[in-house]
């Protein structure tokens, strides 16, 4: 398998600006999207991860965070899935139950070259910090697209819209964490296909 597994993303619409550089070794982790909430939620994604990210973002807030948020997500997907390569050597599959006080969230990724993304989490609609809830199905739909994954996202009780959503992050990101780590037992692209792209 590459030893590298980094990669960079530029997006530019008329809408957003978007730079992702990506380590999947780890590294620094700084994003900066003009939305407060959101880089709290990309920090934590990429120190759960385990992965460098960094995220430079400009974008049209005036009209709210969707544009920004979703590019983002479309941006860190390609990444992602650059960085992967022909996914040789990987463990490909990753599952987490997330606690947060009262709140309990559960992700399943698999790395499998088919693009589909299960959103099942109840988050009331209100806004943090110029993130507006609904902006977390919209991001890992984006992510699950342009990475190729399927992820099943899920929370199966909480109250508190922050916890929600935090839990949602930290859970796609440990799952995650284990879907790209390396596996010393797989010499081969993790699939009787060959290929999982």
């Amino acid at each position: 398998m590459s030893t590298s597994r980094t990669a960079t993303i530029e997006r530019r619409t008329r809408e957003t600006e978007i730079a992702v550089e990506l380590d999947l070794g780890g590294g620094e982790v700084a994003p900066a999207t003009g939305i407060g909430f959101f880089d709290h939620m990309l920090e934590l994604l990429g120190r759960h991860a385990r992965i460098g990210l960094v995220v430079r973002a400009t974008g049209d807030l005036e009209t709210g965070g969707h544009h920004t948020v979703e590019d983002v997500g479309i941006a860190f997907g390609q990444a992602l899935d650059a960085a992967l390569g022909d996914r040789a050597g990987i463990r490909r599959y990753g599952h987490a139950v997330l606690p947060m006080d009262e709140t309990l969230a559960e992700c399943a990724v698999d790395i499998s070259g088919r693009p589909f993304c299960r959103f099942d989490a109840e988050i009331p609609p209100v806004t943090i910090a110029g993130f507006e809830a609904e902006l977390t199905e919209e991001f890992f739909r984006a992510v699950a697209a342009n990475a190729k994954l399927t992820v099943h996202l899920a929370t199966r009780c909480g109250s508190n819209t922050h916890h929600l959503i935090e839990a949602c992050f930290k859970a796609f990101a440990r799952a995650l964490r284990e879907a790209i780590a390396v596996d010393p037992d797989e010499d081969g692209v993790p699939s009787t296909k060959g290929t999982l792209n």
